[in-house]
């Protein structure tokens, strides 16, 4: 089969941990050539260090996805490196999950929340159009939410900023027909990428659980325990519970080892045995 990975040249947003530093360690094995952008360039730093050893091609910028200039020249300097810009990941993004009740302690993690997902989002299709436009193609895959397909309590603002990703997303699509294609990538709960750590209130995941909230807290304290089933962590089993991050990786990787020609629009990604209703 036809690889269609090999020689891209990948910027990824978040490239210093969780999905980002996995899809640029993916991508580079497979021989892209990566450049990861984080806030925290010494994790980045050290995920484009970690690829170099290995053999493949990789260089970490500093960069805050708010910062429209910060994120064109990102997009520059992988330009420069490479010569391309092939594949634009948006991935960089944080879950402060909360009651309006609990606002207080939230308001200032909600304002950061829509300036990374929504403005960070939309500063990368910046940065991208012009350059792929001139090219005459390019690819722009950004991770959204399933939290993005309907409101919930517990994540008024976490929800409306990734349905703004999938609006945005859609637009641009539409928008650059036939230069651009867009690829939308929808998560639902990876406990293991550290996004839960931006949470405000853990009690706000009630809205994604529903009627499987009492399950889902009795399987992370197991998990903590060390009792959980490990055939209920097996993703070959029908009753695989708990995605891991590396499943939300391939479907990026996916998206991206298609024909120039064809688009993977719109991904969702769940663990078959997992407790999200959404």
């Amino acid at each position: 089969m036809a690889d269609h990975v090999s020689g891209k040249s990948i910027v990824i947003t978040g490239g210093g941990g969780g999905f980002g530093r996995l899809v640029a360690q993916k991508a580079a094995a497979r021989g892209a050539k990566v450049t990861l952008g984080d806030i925290d360039l010494a994790a980045a730093e050290a995920v484009a260090e970690e690829i170099r050893g290995q053999g493949g091609e990789a260089q970490a910028i500093k960069v805050d996805v708010t910062d429209l200039d910060a994120v064109k020249a990102l997009v520059g300097a992988a330009v420069t490196r490479f010569g391309t810009l092939d594949v634009m990941v948006n991935n960089a993004g944080i879950m402060p999950l909360a009651f309006f009740s609990d606002h207080a302690a939230a308001h200032t993690a909600w304002t950061r929340c829509i300036d990374i997902n929504i403005k960070g989002v939309l500063n990368g299709q910046v940065a991208a159009h012009d350059i792929m436009i001139a090219q005459g193609r390019g690819h722009v895959i950004n991770v959204s939410s399933i939290y993005g397909n309907f409101p919930v309590i517990g994540a008024a603002v976490y929800g409306a900023t990734k349905a703004a990703v999938n609006f945005l997303s859609e637009s641009f699509r539409v928008e650059t027909r036939g230069k651009i294609k867009v690829t939308i990538i929808k998560p639902t709960g990876v406990p293991a990428t550290g996004l839960s750590a931006s949470v405000i209130n853990p009690a706000a995941s009630v809205g994604i659980l529903g009627q499987n909230a009492a399950d889902f807290g009795a399987m992370i304290e197991a998990m903590q325990a060390g009792t959980f089933p490990a055939e209920r962590l097996d993703p070959d089993q029908i009753d695989y519970a708990s995605l891991a991050p590396e499943h939300i990786a391939d479907a990026i990787l996916l998206a991206i080892d298609q024909p120039w020609g064809v688009s993977l629009g719109d991904i969702t990604v769940r663990a078959v045995g997992d407790h999200f209703i959404l």
